[in-house]
Parts: C-alpha cells; sequence; structure tokens
C-alpha cells in the first residue's frame, strides 16, 4: 500500500526559467498541502537574478507538501513541491509518521535541505523532517558526502541547528559553532543576534598567553560593531545581487570613459506636446524619453560601429546590425535593465507602445528574463530623480550607454540673447577597448543635435 502511495507522488523541481541561472527564492506560495492543483496552475512565484517569475505545475493532484517556506533561496533542479498525482491520500500523507520514514531514503535532494527546514509554511512538514536525522540511519552516509561537499566537519551527520543560509555566513564569518548557539527564532531558529551573542563572550572565555591575545580582538570586532537597535542588515540576493556582480564585473572589466554635453531642447519639448496631439499617437506614451530613444537610434544607424560588444575568448569586436534597446528601470527589488527588441526597425508609434509595454511590466514586476537578455546599447534616465546627470556604468556585453540628466528651465544664449530655455545634460559612457573618442563624441554630438533640432529626426533617419 505504501509502495502505491509513494509511486503517485510527483516531485516539481525548480527550474531554470532564465538562461543560466542556478537559484531562485520563493517569494509566494499560492497553494498549501490538501489543495487541489490542475495542469498548468501557477503554485508559486519565485525571483531569479533577473526577475520575478510564476511557475505553473506540470500535472493534475493534490498537494502533499511544500518542501521550503517562502523566502527560501534554492537551487535549480531541487524538488520544491510534492504531488499525489492519484488524489485522495496527499491530505493525509503528513499525519502519518511511518511513511515519511520510508520516503526520505529515496527523496536525495531533501538530504541538500536541513538549512532551510524547520521554518516553514506547513507545520506538519517543518516539524517532521528535522526529526529525519536521528530517525534514520539509512541516509547518514549520503548526509556525509553532501557535508563533505559543502565544506563541513563529519559532525553534520547529526542533525544541523536551523539557521538561514545568511546567519549560517555570518557564523563561519565569526567562526561561531552552530551547534553551541542556543536558538531564540520561531521553532528553532538561530538569528543574526543569536551568533553575535555567542561570538561576543568568546573573548573574555579564552585563556591564552599574551602573545597570542591580539588574534581574539580580529574575531569578535564584527560583532562589537553591530548594533540591532540602530543597524538593518538586508541580504543581497535575486535582482540587486545580481545588479550588483555585473556592475563589479563591467566597471573591472570594460575601460570606461564618459563624455557630456549640454543641449538646449526646447524644440523637442515643443514636439512632444505637438505628438501628444496626433491622432496616430492617442493612447500611448509620449515623453521626452521617446524622443531621446529615437535620437540615438538614429544616431545609431549613423554611427553603426558603435552598436557592438567585445569577445574576448575570440579577441574579436562583434559588431550588430540590429539594436536592443535597453531601458534601465529601477522597480522595489531593484534596477533591472529590459530591452525593446529591434528597436532600429520600429516607427516613432511602434516605439511609443514598446516604452510604454517595458515600463508597465517592470513595474508590476512581471518582467521575463528573456526581455532582459540580449540587450545592445542602453539608456538610463537618471533625470527623473531631478539629477542633472550621472557616469553610468556599462550594461554587461554592451558598448555604450546615455545618461539623460533633467530638463530644466536655464538661462541660454539663443539667436545672440540670453533667454529662459529648457536644458538639460547628457552622459554618454563606452567601452574603450572597441570605441575610441571619434566615434563616441560622434554619437553623442548626434543625439544632441537631433534633440536641438528634431526636424533631424526626419531628415537623418
Amino acid at each position: 500500500m505504501t509502495t502505491m502511495t509513494e509511486a503517485s507522488v510527483r516531485e516539481f523541481k525548480m527550474p531554470d526559467v532564465g538562461e543560466g541561472l542556478t537559484e531562485a527564492e520563493i517569494l509566494k506560495w499560492y497553494v498549501q498541502p490538501g489543495d487541489t492543483v490542475t495542469d498548468g496552475q501557477v503554485v508559486c512565484e519565485v525571483e531569479t537574478a533577473k526577475a520575478a517569475v510564476e511557475l505553473p505545475i506540470p500535472y493534475d493532484g493534490v498537494v502533499r507538501s511544500l518542501h521550503f517556506p517562502e523566502g527560501t533561496t534554492v537551487d535549480v533542479g531541487t524538488p520544491i513541491i510534492a504531488v499525489d498525482v492519484a488524489g485522495g491520500t496527499a491530505a493525509e500523507a503528513p499525519a502519518q509518521q511511518p511513511q515519511p520514514a520510508a520516503e526520505e531514503p529515496e527523496a536525495k535532494p531533501e538530504g541538500r535541505q536541513p538549512v532551510l527546514v524547520g521554518y516553514g509554511v506547513s507545520t506538519s512538514a517543518t516539524k517532521r523532517r528535522p526529526r529525519k536525522g536521528p530517525e534514520v540511519s539509512v541516509p547518514v552516509p549520503a548526509q556525509a558526502i553532501q557535508a563533505e561537499l559543502n565544506g563541513h566537519p563529519p559532525v553534520a551527520e547529526k542533525p544541523r541547528p536551523l539557521a538561514k543560509p545568511p546567519v549560517r555566513k555570518l557564523a563561519k564569518d565569526l567562526g561561531v559553532d552552530l551547534a553551541t548557539v542556543t536558538p531564540s527564532g520561531p521553532d528553532g531558529i538561530i538569528t543574526r543576534e543569536d551568533v553575535h551573542a555567542a561570538a561576543a563572550p568568546r573573548p573574555a572565555e579564552q585563556t591564552v598567553p599574551a602573545a597570542a591575545a591580539p588574534a581574539a580582538p580580529v574575531t569578535a570586532a564584527p560583532a562589537a560593531s553591530y548594533d540591532g537597535a540602530r543597524e538593518t542588515r538586508i541580504p543581497v540576493k535575486g535582482v540587486r545581487k545580481a545588479t550588483a556582480a555585473a556592475m563589479v564585473g563591467s566597471a573591472f572589466t570594460a575601460p570606461h570613459v564618459t563624455e557630456f554635453v549640454t543641449v538646449d531642447v526646447t524644440r523637442t519639448m515643443k514636439l512632444v506636446e505637438e505628438l501628444k496631439q496626433d491622432k496616430e499617437m492617442q493612447g500611448l506614451r509620449v515623453n521626452p524619453l521617446l524622443l531621446i530613444a529615437k535620437a540615438l537610434l538614429v544616431a545609431i544607424k549613423r554611427n553603426p560601429e558603435i552598436n557592438a560588444s567585445w569577445d574576448e575568448a575570440n579577441q574579436e569586436i562583434v559588431q550588430k546590425h540590429y539594436v536592443n534597446l535597453g531601458i534601465a528601470a529601477a522597480t522595489p527589488r531593484g534596477l533591472i535593465v529590459p530591452n525593446i527588441k529591434d528597436a532600429h526597425d520600429k516607427t516613432l508609434p511602434q516605439l511609443a507602445a514598446a516604452l510604454g509595454d517595458l515600463v508597465t511590466t517592470a513595474r508590476e514586476g512581471k518582467t521575463s528574463p528573456a526581455a532582459m537578455q540580449g540587450g545592445t546599447v542602453t539608456i538610463t534616465n537618471v533625470g527623473v530623480f531631478g539629477v542633472d546627470t550621472g557616469t553610468p556604468i556599462l550594461n554587461p556585453g554592451e558598448s555604450a550607454i546615455l545618461a539623460v540628466g533633467a530638463i530644466k528651465l536655464q538661462p541660454w544664449v539663443h539667436k545672440g540673447k540670453v533667454k529662459p530655455r529648457q536644458v538639460t545634460t547628457l552622459a554618454l559612457s563606452f567601452d574603450h577597448r572597441l570605441v575610441d573618442g571619434e566615434l563616441g563624441s560622434k554619437v553623442l554630438a548626434d543625439v544632441a543635435a537631433i534633440l536641438e533640432q528634431p526636424k533631424r529626426l526626419i531628415t537623418w533617419a
């Protein structure tokens, strides 16, 4: 009877929802143990290093268990939910104690999960799984092997203390053995404060010769500098973690050069107002960014060498005959850069529609990983924050990025007289390995000339 029940259980694994991703964080579960699910039904939302994505289940059945709670980062390929495809027995399974013991030798991925159990969304699941170490002797060798792969000593064969990955890293950095820490969190979870409390008394407890004393304060210093009442520590993960890694890699790989130009965009602002009344643009998002994007596309058409990438492995410059125009967007989960595919082929109304869809999707947190891949050139509009301009860092794999500053009414010499004009500052950063000063200057000058005299959009396009 037990064998038949086990055979009906299907494990849904964390898929690779984006090219080359290795992990994802579970943001929200839409189902609970006992719920009936159908093929294609969304069961959870996960956040990868690129975007938030909803995951559909690929079969019908009854949810038997959720292997991880919300907020947990899970490796791609690890089972995250169990579904009884036969139905009818899944709701009873958590209450049967002998059954899990028989299942666990086969549930190999669970041997990698002790760090994440104990604080799950299902009380029955989280209370049962931490006891599997002492109750079942068969999985011990597999646990020992996995512990060695993770860099833990042989004592990892015993039930490991409950702590989230950031807390485990903190304990490792401070030299604290989690087995000696008294947990204060819910369900026996060890918190950051518990680790700091365990680390703090260490210098006083050590009885070492005076010559070795200088080593003790070095270990305890981080604990002394942390004040939980006055500081908040936020784990870096998901989009923010990927952005940080990408920016560091870009800044220290591509030699950046940034050039600036201040331009009178009064005529461009007038054209924006005219386009808002145009019948072809009704219902579309019409703003200065639209014309700036079009101006950059025209400048790239006149100077196609700017639209390229550097192939380090083959020592080649790869010129692109298409433009996937990236638009940097600030979201609650961090900065993302989705791009408009084949933007060079779009008319102004088509470009306006694409921009509108891109912004709306980003604000809703629904940008797909595919939408952020394959960009060639990027625009970042820092002017919306009221700043004049900045020195943008290249999106990895791209050769140029244009920063747009705030458009302000300023005194400007126009036709020999000082008049109030709408003025902005543009900044173009480029990879100096494949873009020299002449090429970069030409592109920036072309964008400025078009924004100053937007009629050139027609003559130069």
